[in-house]
C-alpha cells in the first residue's frame, strides 16, 4: 500500500523494486520449462529454500535448487511438454524484504482424444491442468538485487495450507485501524 508521507525518491524506489520483482517472478516459468539451472542459482540466495510441501521433493541452497532442474524427472517432464503458467503476483514490500503471493498452474499436453482445429492456429488435443498451487515467495534485497530466500507452494485442494498462503497477502488490509 502506498504511504501518503513517502518521498518521491521512496516511491520511485518502490516502483523500481516492484518491476525487478515482477521480472524475477516472471522468469520462473521459462527457467523451469527449459531447466535453466543458471537462472535458478542466480535468483535464489545461497541458503534459499524451495518448499513444495510434504508430498513432493524440495531443496535447500541455490546450487541444490538449480540442480533439481537438471534431474532426470524434471527433464522427463520438460520433454513431455511441461508448461508453468503463473498469475500476476501480489507484492508486499517491507524495506529490504518482500513477500509475494501468486498462483501457478502446471499444464501438460493432452496425448489422447480428438484434435480441435482453431482457425489460424492449427489443430491440438489441448492441454490438461495437472495441478494448481499457491506460492509464497519471500525475497530479500542483496547487493546483486532481489533474491528468493524461500519459496513455499501448496496444492489448491480445499485444504488450509493453500488458503493460509492466500490470506498472507491480505494481512495489511485486515490489520487496518
Amino acid at each position: 500500500m502506498a504511504q501518503a508521507n513517502s518521498t518521491l525518491e521512496q516511491r520511485i524506489r518502490a516502483i523500481e523494486d516492484r518491476l525487478e520483482i515482477y521480472n524475477l517472478i516472471a522468469g520462473h516459468p521459462p527457467s523451469a520449462d527449459t531447466g535453466s539451472a543458471p537462472y535458478a542459482e542466480a535468483v535464489y540466495t545461497e541458503d534459499g529454500v524451495f518448499d513444495r510441501g510434504p508430498n513432493l521433493s524440495g531443496a535447500t541452497g541455490n546450487k541444490a535448487i538449480a540442480a533439481s532442474l537438471k534431474s532426470d524427472g524434471h527433464r522427463a517432464a520438460i520433454a513431455g511438454g511441461l508448461a508453468h503458467f503463473t498469475s500476476l503476483p501480489y507484492i508486499a514490500l517491507d524495506g529490504d524484504e518482500a513477500t509475494i503471493t501468486s498462483y501457478l498452474q502446471i499444464l501438460t499436453p493432452k496425448m489422447s482424444g480428438d484434435a480441435v482445429e482453431v482457425p489460424n492456429h492449427g489443430a491440438s488435443r489441448g492441454y490438461h491442468i495437472h495441478r494448481v498451487v499457491t506460492n509464497r515467495w519471500e525475497l530479500v534485497r542483496t547487493a546483486a538485487g532481489w533474491k528468493i530466500k524461500r519459496r513455499t507452494l501448496r496444492l489448491v485442494d480445499g485444504s488450509e495450507p493453500s488458503r493460509e498462503i492466500l490470506r498472507g497477502a491480505l494481512t495489511a488490509y485486515e490489520n487496518r485501524a
